[in-house]
């Protein structure tokens, strides 16, 4: 490749810039070339592209559940209401707060008009779910109020209930792909450009500074590295800045990507967002991909919420793709690293947190 720069170069220059290169302090190409080239290693890291498709037939849907109806069961009648009076008539109707004075016959119905306003729902599909969860809204309303509350309810509080159905919902769907095609291409793969909102004048703190009121620290530029391949930063938490601590004195270089650079997406209900990893990390051994979280995110037994799991399997398998492919040729192998919040500590090693940590496929 560094043959090919040269020779492009060469190509390109005119007969005057040639000239240059044929008097008595002739520059050499290749060796600009080399020092060029070296100068670019050293500040990246190899991060290769691999793209990811379904191959074959994609089903989607939702399983069939129980709702869980805590929150509904909390739901009272409105006492407020507006009286219309018929000028013809004198004749006057209550209609609760919040009512269309449409009535339904069917009770179900006044939840399932609201379901109908959420796009993400293919409702020929799953017309006999959708019923059923309506149903057992309507039935947990039923066991505790007579007919005329649970009326008022669902006139007036059935875009309440329908949102907690589809919240619910969120959590059942899949997705099932017969097989995936990964495509990892070698090639180079330039660090996204970072930008940051800052005040005019802003300080740069250096990133061993302690900081002392928390709440502010995401508003805060960081300086003064010499490992990190962009020279300023922002962390998400102190968390993060405490960790960049033992990455300038054990790592060989490191970063925090922007969005894009990955291009990883996540399952999340029926969305993908994209998954933006908190670190980069080359060691002497191993290229790392690190999320450092909260244990707030842990539930009872001890396991990683939904959300944190599914960005954890994404990270996984980009780290194996990249790993089968680097191997083959000759670079480091990628791990994927899940460190608890409070596991961040400057007496740690970035070594221990490998053998610790290092999440792999099921």
């Amino acid at each position: 490749m560094q043959k090919q720069i040269v020779a492009a170069v060469k190509e390109h220059l005119t007969q005057s810039q040639q000239s240059l290169l044929d008097g008595a302090e002739q520059i050499d190409i290749a060796d600009v070339v080399a020092k060029t080239t070296a100068l670019v290693v050293d500040n990246t890291i190899d991060i290769p592209r691999i793209i990811v498709t379904p191959k074959g037939t994609v089903t989607s849907g939702y399983h069939a559940f129980s709702l869980d109806i805590s929150g509904i069961k909390g739901l009272k009648p409105q006492e407020r209401a507006l009286v219309s009076q018929s000028l013809q008539t004198n004749e006057q109707t209550e209609i609760g707060q919040g009512d269309s004075g449409n009535y339904e016959p069917i009770k179900e119905n006044y939840i399932l008009k609201k379901l109908f306003d959420y796009d993400d729902i293919p409702y020929d599909e799953h017309a006999e779910l959708l019923y059923d969860l309506a149903k057992q809204a309507v039935d947990c309303l039923s066991a505790s109020n007579d007919e005329k509350d649970v009326e008022n309810i669902l006139q007036n509080q059935s875009d309440a209930i329908a949102r907690l159905i589809h919240a619910q919902m969120d959590k059942h769907f899949f997705e099932e792909v017969t097989e995936y095609e990964v495509e990892v291409r070698s090639g180079f793969t330039t660090l996204k450009e970072y930008s940051y909102t800052a005040t005019q004048g802003q300080e740069i703190k250096n990133y061993r500074e302690t900081v002392a009121d928390v709440s502010k620290l995401k508003q805060m530029l960081f300086g003064g590295f010499k490992k990190c391949l962009y020279p300023i930063q922002k962390f998400d938490s102190d968390t993060e800045r405490r960790f960049a601590i033992i990455l300038e004195r054990d790592a060989i270089k490191w970063f925090k990507p922007a969005k894009g650079q990955f291009k990883m997406y996540y399952k999340k209900g029926t969305e993908h967002p994209e998954y933006v990893p908190d670190f980069v990390v080359e060691t002497n051994d191993y290229v790392l991909m690190v999320e450092t979280k909260s244990t707030q995110h842990r539930k009872d037994d001890g396991s990683w919420s939904d959300e944190v799991t599914e960005k954890a399997k994404s990270g996984v398998k980009w780290c194996a793709n990249a790993s089968t492919h680097l191997k083959a040729n000759g670079g480091k192998e990628w791990k994927y690293l899940l460190i608890p919040h409070d596991e961040v500590k400057e007496a740690n090693t970035l070594g221990s947190y490998i053998s610790k940590f290092q999440k792999t496929a099921n």
